[in-house]
């Protein structure tokens, strides 16, 4: 093994910048909740991504876009903008208009903060593998394992979360399982989110090594929209027909800006064209 001996490709004092705002971005998604921020509206906001990355693009990059490029981003950004009045609707509605809608402000504040500085990340790391080459395992490592003392100064908040899983009760469907029988059932729901986020991350920069980037962000954009389904069917989420269009939109137009059916089409006239010469 070559623990501790081997060189990084990427310097630490260049890894620290990007470990920071990692942290940032990843507190600060999670400090939302608490914010009068429903699970639907945090992952349709997150969609939004490409916006914030384009914006940075142009800003920090000097980059230019096509004109379908600023349609789709048109898309995205009514549909969040949609699904986020809608979302207003339901808190002025079902809260104390002074204390809930402020909140809930708060909350989108919080979300714009991160989706931006997500976005200034990923341009940071792009120039960080443009400058020393492609090392998504050693990033990956790196990001997180330097990010972990950071989460000393949320060390309140996470005691606090401890105990309350400590006072869940359990799961009647594991009574049978004299193991499991007593564990709280939070603990056992965050097991489960800690597996499904290890394969989840693993799974994609195993599939970033091994398919096109078409490939990726296709399953990607299909993974947010069945996280969204399953969101809405299991916690009884309040989503009303403007949610729905809100929703189309921001989807449709991530497709129209990865030009996922032009790409498709690319694919497979070349695959067609390629079949053919070999034949002949």
């Amino acid at each position: 093994m070559d623990f501790g001996r081997r060189k990084n490709a990427i310097p630490i004092k260049e890894y620290l910048i990007l470990v920071v705002m990692f942290f940032l971005v990843n507190v600060t998604n999670n400090m939302a909740f608490g914010f009068n921020i429903s699970m639907p509206l945090h992952i349709i906001f997150r969609s939004g991504g490409l916006i914030a990355s384009m914006v940075m693009g142009i800003i920090v990059m000097g980059r230019k876009y096509t004109l379908t490029k600023y349609v789709s981003v048109f898309m995205i950004t009514a549909g969040t903008i949609m699904c986020t009045f809608a979302s207003a609707e339901y808190v002025e509605k079902t809260e104390d208009k002074d204390s809930g809608f402020i909140t809930w402000l708060s909350g989108i504040a919080i979300l714009t903060f991160a989706l931006f500085l997500s976005a200034r990340m990923g341009i940071y790391q792009e120039c960080l593998y443009t400058k020393h080459g492609k090392h998504p395992h050693e990033a990956l490592f790196f990001i997180h394992t330097l990010s972990l003392p950071g989460f000393i100064m949320t060390a309140g908040s996470i005691i606090d979360h401890a105990q309350r899983f400590n006072k869940s009760l359990p799961l009647p469907e594991l009574a049978a399982f004299p193991v499991l029988a007593h564990l709280p059932r939070l603990w056992i729901y965050l097991a489960g989110n800690v597996l499904t986020q290890y394969l989840c991350v693993g799974s994609v920069f195993r599939l970033t090594s091994e398919a096109t980037a078409l490939a990726v962000t296709l399953v990607l954009t299909l993974r947010k929209f069945l996280s969204l389904v399953f969101s809405i069917i299991y916690f009884q989420n309040p989503f009303t027909l403007q949610h729905w269009a809100g929703t189309f939109l921001v989807f449709a137009g991530t497709l129209l800006f990865t030009d996922v059916i032009g790409k498709t089409r690319e694919a497979l006239s070349s695959r067609s064209a390629s079949e053919k010469s070999k034949t002949s």
